[in-house]
């Protein structure tokens, strides 16, 4: 949610806020809000892929900062999208606005897009620091206001509609919340900050408390938005002359004064909205009743969660459609919300990469993936569909995706999935990654998943991943879990030059699929242990090293000193290469005294190594009927409408845009 320019306005009227020094409290966090101004703030990267072990950090900090100064934190993520779809249009225009921002910086534009994984990395580290974390079946800004209101504490947030919520003790802007400049007087540790409450804002402008929501519904929320209805008022003309950009919300302000009560409000609106029909009047009621609804306070359903564990209640229309032993693990965000977009609305909305418009969708890679999970939560009944919202080119689309059950998959029921043999979840997810047990074996268990992931992405990504990435991605994991191990923040040196687009539309690949693959394992129960997504991959690494290693750099020269970094990245490298198709061979495991193998001679034996090309066709429906346009016509993507067949052919084939057409080496691993 959010009210439009409503925290521009405020911040015009600073002397509304209170300056405080912060301690000894509970404070529920916006989770979701403070992802995105905690990476975006610090000005880590966005273009490259992502610096999950710099995120982490700045995590550790931020919650130490807190702790510190006797913060106790709570908290409370998003889950599934609004059922009712009041939200719909909302949603439409921020995800084609995505779109055109992440197109916009893979073309060098500075653009606020978040990485692939880095709710993942967020979830993680909050839970690896004790932190109380939540996540809500619904949207979570009704409850964050209840559980505050019920905690007698404030919220922590950047989201407009909290200066709404009648909050007893008030709202903190994280825009003013100075968590890094912790403070101490005497043997007090404190954090500066400013504190917003709704008494305030309204003895600053006259109003009564209880006219806030229907000011916010008429102002324009994520629910209601009345200029988008073809009504117009001019607020401005109630507003001083000398207000400028203010005078809209501050004239709506001003002749709210004249009212006690929302009823008032709502039987005099129409009179300035000009002659209406009765089928218009009825809906601009039912819009501005339904924008102020979100702003009630009912009993907080994650107050026993954090108080006994106790999940909540799921709401009435999952009733009957989520299992029951999911709701732990959903509160817990031990599992992706995303199963309930699925369930209720068999519609799931893809995440947006920094990619060009020309390439398509790096979510096309792990489609088989998702459709595994489809199946386990569906089941593969005749007609049943889930509408994938991904983009083609800057459009935004929506495809129809069926479920798919094979192998062990087949043994398995949602209702009882949980109680399933381990050795069933473990085969259904091998399976659908399609890796046999035996290639993990040796490894470390936390990097299992992740070169399972690697082997299933140079399967099935298009155009064919170059040598030389897949060499960086696996240094980049061997220098991460060194440092992890050591507790080590920085690493090699990182590229901080101009985007490769080839380079970021196979990183994109591949973090898609290791996102899908780590939902199905969570859906599964952990049958692999869960990686630490934050040790894992970092873009800017990625790049120099792909850069280096074009240059002829020997991979063995970009590996940290030590006893542990090569044997690794050989065990990583043969795993990933094991039982490849015709001259690929396993690397030696070596013999204590003897000087280890040259990985160039290694890249001499696993030379010409080609991937098998598939011949999988996989049936694909288009929403509506509508043709598609073929934006990948380059790539060999072969579009009809309604019912789609593709092939993937000659991975090699050179795009148009001039970072891809480099000629890809061949002279092996």
């Amino acid at each position: 949610m959010g009210v439009q320019g409503l925290f521009t306005f405020i911040e015009g009227n600073s002397q509304i806020y209170q300056d405080i020094h912060f301690r000894n409290s509970k404070l529920v966090v916006d989770g979701c809000n403070l992802i995105y101004l905690l990476y975006f703030d610090a000005g880590l990267d966005l273009r490259h892929g992502g610096e999950y072990d710099a995120f982490e950090d700045l995590l550790r900090k931020f919650v130490k900062a807190l702790r510190d100064s006797g913060i106790e934190l709570y908290v409370v993520l998003d889950g599934g999208t609004d059922s009712s779809e009041r939200k719909f249009e909302t949603l439409r225009k921020r995800a084609e606005d995505r779109i055109q921002k992440a197109h916009n910086a893979a073309m060098g534009q500075e653009e606020r897009i978040l990485p692939l994984l880095a709710k993942a990395v967020f979830k993680q580290t909050l839970a690896k620091l004790n932190v109380s974390l939540a996540q809500c079946f619904g949207e979570a800004d009704q409850e964050i206001a209840s559980l505050a209101s019920e905690l007698r504490c404030p919220v922590l947030s950047n989201d407009s509609d909290f200066y709404v919520f009648d909050l007893p003790a008030g709202f903190l802007p994280i825009s003013h919340f100075q968590w890094k400049a912790v403070s101490h007087r005497g043997n007090q540790t404190f954090i500066p900050c400013k504190r917003y409450t709704t008494s305030s804002f309204c003895t600053f402008f006259k109003i009564e408390r209880r006219l806030l929501p229907v000011f916010s519904a008429v102002a324009g929320n994520d629910y209601v938005k009345l200029r988008e209805m073809g009504l117009m008022v001019r607020w401005e003309e109630y507003a001083p002359a000398d207000r400028g950009k203010m005078s809209r919300l501050e004239g709506l302000l001003r002749w709210l004064r004249d009212f006690q009560q929302p009823e008032d409000v709502l039987r005099m609106l129409p009179d300035l909205l000009g002659q209406l029909s009765g089928q218009k009047l009825a809906e601009v009621r039912d819009g501005l009743s339904l924008g102020m609804e979100g702003y009630q306070l009912p009993p907080s359903s994650l107050h026993s969660f954090f108080s006994d564990g106790t999940a909540p209640p799921l709401l009435p229309e999952a009733c009957g459609v989520v299992p029951d032993w999911a709701r732990l693990p959903l509160t817990q965000a031990r599992l992706t919300s995303d199963i309930l977009d699925v369930l209720l609305l068999n519609s799931m909305p893809l995440s947006t990469a920094v990619d060009h418009r020309d390439l398509l969708s790096a979510n096309l890679t792990s489609r088989p993936i998702r459709q595994v999970i489809y199946g386990l939560l569906l089941g593969v009944r005749k007609r049943v569909r889930v509408q994938e919202i991904d983009r083609e080119g800057l459009r935004l689309v929506s495809i129809l995706v069926r479920p798919v059950l094979r192998g062990g998959a087949q043994q398995l029921k949602l209702d009882s999935l949980h109680e399933a043999e381990p050795s069933v979840r473990l085969r259904v997810c091998l399976e659908t990654l399609g890796v046999n047990e035996t290639t993990l074996t040796g490894l470390p268990a936390h990097l299992r998943l992740p070169v399972a992931v690697t082997r299933y992405w140079l399967q099935k990504a298009s155009p064919r991943p170059d040598p030389k990435l897949v060499q960086a991605l696996l240094l980049g994991m061997v220098d991460g879990e060194i440092r992890r191990q050591r507790e080590a923040t920085r690493g090699l040196t990182q590229y901080t030059g101009k985007i490769d687009l080839g380079v970021a539309h196979s990183c994109n690949q591949w973090q898609t699929s290791l996102k899908d693959a780590i939902h199905l394992n969570q859906l599964l129960g952990f049958p692999l242990p869960e990686p630490q997504i934050a040790w894992l991959f970092r873009g800017t690494l990625v790049h120099q090293l792909v850069r280096r290693l074009r240059r002829g750099t020997k991979p063995q020269l970009l590996l940290r000193r030590g006893a542990s970094s090569e044997p690794l990245y050989r065990a990583l490298l043969a795993a990933v290469l094991q039982d490849q198709p015709q001259d690929a061979t396993s690397i030696p495991a070596g013999r204590r005294g003897t000087a280890p193998q040259p990985l160039d001679d290694l890249a001499v034996r696993l030379g010409q190594l080609q991937l098998p090309e598939e011949e999988e066709e996989e049936e694909e429906e288009r929403a509506g009927g509508r043709s598609v346009s073929t934006v990948g016509e380059d790539l060999d993507w072969v579009s009809v409408s309604v019912r789609t067949r593709y092939k993937t052919k000659d991975r090699g084939h050179r795009p148009k845009i001039p970072e891809l057409s480099r000629k890809q080496e061949r002279t092996g691993w």
